[in-house]
């Protein structure tokens, strides 16, 4: 209990806290400038992606205020030097590569990664896992080059044969290049989301008299489920935005793809070509920006799509 005490004069000396209250209190304002600390990063974050959003927004407003955002979505027509800037094309192909990507390396990456986790044994991972992972760490660049030397003269020989277009360059050569960039990224997060659902799950399933694969097909991937969509959208932010290797080996001609042997001409490529030229012609620089704020917009519908998609199978799950 804290107490006065009277100096000889008369004064009082004001009570001192207890040692525990001033360690609690100590404590607390620890805990308030940690808080404090972590939440300045997070602020910066939020507002870094805001200030590019708005950054994109003005710098593309000289052709939204000229042109109607449905008349650039939708019409194929780009002509620059006449002012017409039609996206559409550039939408199709984007989506062409990303979907057909996305489709060959969803299956594989899955696979590999429930092999990994579930199959392999302690040596084979050991050395099979890291050469999974180097792969994250190849250049574009150099993917690009692997899909001019390797990808792009088979594909053209299957074009020769099934379509007009015989030089390989096409939705097809971009789509397993990008496929082939994706691999690690969604085997990689799909591995260790199976590889932490409990031990004590496999082994009720097992005692039951289930066999391995019912075991993974019916406990180990729908207890994942929620982590293995996470990789994919990782995938899937991965193959969306890339620029370099899908430049080298898609053909780049403005036109709609109508199959996946025809040449395209993504959004990033679009960026990646004509930014810094040709910038003397009348909205040609607003017309870029546009591009790049599209990307940027489906990226993040995606992620919010994603978001939601993730709760629903978290609440099914639980």
């Amino acid at each position: 209990m804290a107490t006065r005490f009277e100096t000889g004069r008369g004064d009082q000396v004001a009570p001192s806290l207890p040692a525990s209250e001033k360690g609690a209190a100590f404590r607390r304002l620890k805990d308030r400038a940690a808080a404090a600390v972590m939440a300045v990063p997070s602020v910066l974050v939020i507002g870094l992606v805001l200030a590019i959003t708005l950054a994109l927004v003005v710098k593309a407003l000289p052709i939204l205020s000229t042109k109607s955002l449905a008349h650039l979505l939708l019409s194929s027509s780009w002509h620059p030097l006449r002012g017409e800037f039609g996206f559409y094309a550039f939408i199709i192909g984007t989506l062409s590569v990303t979907g057909l990507a996305m489709a060959i390396s969803v299956p594989i990456s899955i696979l590999t990664a429930i092999f990994f986790a579930e199959y392999a044994g302690r040596r084979l991972r050991a050395v099979a896992k890291p050469l999974v992972d180097l792969l994250a760490g190849i250049p574009s660049v150099v993917y690009g080059l692997f899909g001019v030397l390797a990808i792009v003269p088979v594909v053209g020989a299957l074009g020769a044969r099934f379509s007009d277009n015989p030089t390989g360059y096409s939705v097809l050569a971009g789509g397993i290049v990008l496929s082939i960039m994706v691999f690690p990224i969604i085997i990689s997060v799909a591995e260790e989301v199976m590889r932490s659902v409990p031990r004590e799950a496999r082994e009720a399933s097992l005692a039951l008299g289930a066999t391995k694969w019912q075991t993974v097909r019916h406990v180990v991937v729908p207890s994942a489920l929620t982590g293995l969509v996470a990789a994919v959208v990782l995938g899937f932010a991965r193959a969306f935005g890339e620029t370099m290797a899908v430049l080298m080996v898609v053909g780049n001609v403005v036109k709609v793809p109508h199959s996946i042997f025809d040449a395209a001409y993504p959004l990033p490529a679009l960026i990646a070509n004509n930014y810094g030229e040709m910038m003397s012609i009348r909205l040609y620089d607003g017309a870029i920006m546009l591009a790049a704020l599209l990307l940027l917009v489906v990226v993040l519908v995606f992620n919010v799509a994603a978001a939601i998609v993730l709760q629903r199978v978290a609440r099914r799950v639980a």
